[in-house]
């Protein structure tokens, strides 16, 4: 291996339909989640292998955030991959001069081939392992995640961190599943409602991380992205030199235990809700039941009622709130993927609508009305 010493939703589905995908975690971001289970677990980390797939080592600041950390979380080895510019199709790339002032660089690998990182020992005898002992190779093939190559690296970790393409997010929560590993990614809030992915939420396999949708400060995620980049009409700007992108709907997801997923909601009784609620829909209206589902509508999370016993349709960021304890997941009133895509049903429609893929209805004046994404709660009895 060679050495490394030094380590320098409109725009959502743009980027996925153009297939963008180089989006760069911030530092900060990355060091706010991974802190909030460590708060819950100080040994969460100890003793593991990290693999941070479809990552860009030389620019990522996930690898440069776990090499930093390496002794401080006790990791047993870091592994990071990367790939190949080629496969991205990447028109105007050029090798890094990291890269090219290696002894070992391969100006065909370069362009074809992916890299790994591999940290695991005090390569410079200094008494410390962090990202000055991170060593690099290129990879035997382009550093695809779905190859047997990467494949072998997934194996070996105990637990999966990285931003992957939004362009193939079922896929590598798929991959992930497969090998049945601990993860902490970020993605689309959107993706809920993947019938591949629902089913991992609703059976407590898989759950929002600390962050779902929006920073602690209110603002979007956002990402650093190449100079090049060509998206349109999407909130790009500068700073410091570097281009940058916020996208809105993002969120972590994870199957790591982290605190704030048992802290139940402090909620008013529906009595409560339509007198003294903040938004206008509840407040003096109630809650409209649903005609295909035998459910009531409820708007907002901090509106949902603490004496309701039956379902209930509540909006996708209830999971960013969702308590595993005080909640059950029912179902989704609609996957992204059903075959029911118009905002308003005929008649003949929604009557043959009736399952959990399928927009939950409420009639208005005698006309059937569809209604936003929600998913279906019930609240446990813990008496």
């Amino acid at each position: 291996m060679h050495k490394l010493n030094t380590m320098a939703q409109k725009d959502l589905t743009q980027a996925k339909a153009a297939k963008k995908d180089e989006f760069y975690t911030q530092y900060q971001d990355i060091q706010n989640e991974v802190n909030a289970y460590l708060e819950y677990d100080p040994d969460v980390f100890r003793g593991k292998t990290i693999l941070l797939p479809c990552d860009d080592p030389e620019w990522s600041n996930f690898t440069k955030f776990f090499a930093q950390n390496f002794q401080n979380f006790g990791l047993k080895k870091l592994i990071s991959t990367s790939f190949a510019a080629e496969s991205k199709q990447i028109k105007t790339w050029q090798p890094t001069l990291f890269e090219t002032e290696n002894p070992n660089f391969d100006a065909d690998k370069s362009r074809t081939n992916g890299k790994i990182f591999v940290l695991d020992r005090d390569t410079n005898a200094n008494g410390v392992i962090d990202i000055d002992d991170l060593q690099w190779q290129y990879l035997e093939g382009d550093g695809d995640f779905r190859s047997d190559e990467v494949k072998r690296l997934r194996d070996e970790s105990d637990i999966i961190v990285t931003n992957p393409p939004f362009s193939l997010f079922r896929e590598f929560m798929a991959w992930i599943v497969e090998a049945q590993k601990k993860f902490l990614i970020i993605g689309s809030i959107n993706s809920v409602t993947y019938k591949e992915i629902f089913p991992l939420f609703k059976d407590n396999k898989i759950w929002a991380g600390t962050r779902f949708n929006k920073r602690v400060n209110g603002d979007n995620m956002t990402f650093m992205v190449p100079d090049s980049y060509p998206m349109t009409g999407t909130e790009l700007y500068e700073k410091d030199g570097k281009k940058y992108i916020s996208v809105a709907g993002t969120a972590w997801f994870t199957n790591i235990d982290h605190g704030r997923r048992h802290q139940p909601l402090q909620l008013m009784s529906m009595e409560d809700n339509i007198k003294f609620s903040k938004h206008k829909e509840v407040k003096g209206n109630g809650y409209p039941k649903y005609d295909n589902y035998d459910a009531i509508e409820v708007p907002f999370t901090d509106a949902i009622p603490s004496d309701y016993d039956g379902m209930m349709a509540v909006p996708i960021s209830f999971l960013d709130k969702y308590c595993p304890e005080q909640f059950e997941i029912l179902g989704v009133t609609q996957r992204n993927d059903d075959p029911y895509k118009l905002k308003k049903y005929s008649v003949e429609q929604y009557k043959n609508a009736n399952d959990l893929n399928a927009r939950g209805v409420i009639m208005v004046d005698g006309k059937p009305k569809s209604m936003y994404a929600r998913i279906l709660i019930r609240k446990k009895n813990n008496n």
